[in-house]
C-alpha cells in the first residue's frame, strides 16, 4: 500500500529495500545522440503555425487547454521514431498560456480541475496541467521573459520518457523490481530525448531530468540534494506531485485541498517551503468551487482566493441553518474575523 506522504517525498515504490542514494558522480561527457534513420521513421507531422499570443477567458481557456493537450498527444510518435521537434509551435503555445494567465484565472482553474476524460491520453493531459500550473507558480516566484517560457516548455515535456512505458502507469503501486527500474529511468530517458531534439536551452533538459529529485536527497535518478537541484526542476517536481495526487493515472485522486495538505506536511523535506507556500497561495486549501461549512453551520461555495489569507477566501453562502433558501450572499472571510471555515462539506459528510 502506497502512503501519500511517501508519494510526496518521492520515495513511494522506488526506494523499497534500496540503500540511501550515494552522492552523485559528475556527469560524464555525453556523446551526440545518434539521429534516427529517416528511411525507417514515418513522415514528420505537419505542425501548424500557432496564432499569436492573446488572452483567453471562459470557453477560450477550455479551448486553449484542449489545444495544448492535443499538441502534446501528437508528440508521441517522436518518442518512438524520432524526427524534428516543433519547438517554434510549442513556444507559441506556451506564450499563449502565459498571456492567458496574465489576463485572468480561467486557464489556471481549467488546468487545476482534477480528472482525466476517459477518451483522453493521460500523459498528454497530465503534462498540459503541469505546464499551466508550473507557469503560474513560476510567475509568482519571480520568473519572467524567456525563463518563464522555458519553464512552461519543460512542463510540457517532463514525462516524455514515459511515453514508451505508459503501461506501467496503471499499477505504480505493484510494479516488479525490473519494472521499477524501468520507471525510475524515465527522467534520464526523457532528458536524453529532449537533448536529441536540440532544445533552445539546457534548462529544459535539466528540468526534465531532475523533476523527481527532492530536497533531502530522497528522490531519483541521482539522489541530488537542495542546492544541486535545478530551480526549474523544483517548480516542476512540486507541480507534478500535486497534479499526480489530484488526478493519478489509476484510481481515485485527492481533492485539491487534500493534496495541498499532503504537500504542506512534507514542506522542507521534499520541496522548498517557499515554493510550497507560493503554491498554497495559488491553489488554496479550499479552491474556487469547493463547498465548505462555516463556523455558523452555513454552507458556502468558495468563489475566489485571498492570496494573503488563503484560509479565508471569498465565499457565496448558499444555505444557512434556520433560513429558507434564497439568493446566495457573497461574503469575504478576510473581512469577517469571527467567521471561519470548519471544513469541506464532503469531509463533514464523509462522502466523496
Amino acid at each position: 500500500m502506497v502512503r501519500l506522504s511517501d508519494v510526496v517525498r518521492g520515495v513511494a515504490g522506488y526506494l523499497t529495500d534500496a540503500p540511501p542514494p550515494a552522492a552523485p558522480a559528475p556527469a560524464p561527457a555525453r556523446a551526440e545522440p545518434a539521429r534516427p534513420d529517416p528511411a525507417a521513421a514515418p513522415r514528420p507531422t505537419a505542425w501548424p503555425r500557432a496564432p499569436e499570443p492573446r488572452p483567453a477567458s471562459g470557453g477560450e481557456a477550455e479551448r486553449l487547454f484542449a489545444e495544448l493537450q492535443q499538441f502534446l498527444a501528437a508528440l508521441r510518435p517522436l518518442t518512438e521514431h524520432g524526427g524534428a521537434f516543433p519547438w517554434d509551435a510549442l513556444r507559441r503555445l506556451v506564450e499563449r498560456v502565459i498571456a492567458a494567465l496574465d489576463a485572468g484565472g480561467d486557464l489556471f482553474w481549467v488546468a487545476n480541475r482534477a480528472g482525466v476524460p476517459p477518451d483522453a491520453e493521460y500523459l498528454a493531459v497530465h503534462q498540459a496541467r503541469v505546464a499551466v500550473l508550473a507557469t503560474r507558480l513560476g510567475a509568482v516566484l519571480g520568473y519572467g521573459g524567456e525563463r518563464l517560457v522555458e519553464l512552461g516548455m519543460a512542463g510540457c515535456l517532463i514525462d516524455v520518457g514515459l511515453w514508451r512505458e505508459r503501461e506501467l502507469l496503471a499499477r505504480l503501486d505493484a510494479l516488479r523490481p525490473e519494472e521499477l527500474a524501468r520507471y525510475r529511468a524515465h527522467p534520464e530517458r526523457g532528458a536524453e530525448l529532449v537533448r536529441a531534439w536540440r532544445p533552445p536551452s539546457d534548462a529544459l533538459v535539466e528540468g526534465v531530468r531532475q523533476h523527481h529529485e527532492r530536497e533531502q536527497g530522497q528522490g531519483y535518478p541521482r539522489g541530488l540534494r537542495g542546492p544541486a537541484i535545478h530551480p526549474d526542476a523544483k517548480v516542476l517536481g512540486l507541480v507534478d506531485t500535486y497534479a499526480g495526487l489530484t488526478a493519478p493515472p489509476a484510481g481515485r485522486g485527492l481533492r485539491p485541498h487534500e493534496a495541498v495538505r499532503e504537500l504542506v506536511r512534507t514542506r522542507g523535506e521534499a520541496f522548498p517551503p517557499a515554493y510550497v507556500k507560493a503554491l498554497l497561495a495559488e491553489i488554496s486549501i479550499f479552491p474556487p468551487g469547493t463547498l465548505v461549512r462555516l463556523s455558523t453551520g452555513a454552507v458556502a461555495r468558495v468563489v475566489a482566493v485571498n492570496r494573503n489569507q488563503p484560509l479565508r477566501p471569498r465565499v457565496e453562502v448558499i444555505a444557512a441553518p434556520g433560513h429558507a433558501a434564497g439568493t446566495p450572499r457573497l461574503l469575504d472571510l478576510a473581512e469577517a474575523p469571527f467567521l471561519y471555515i470548519t471544513g469541506a462539506v464532503e469531509d463533514a459528510a464523509g462522502g466523496a
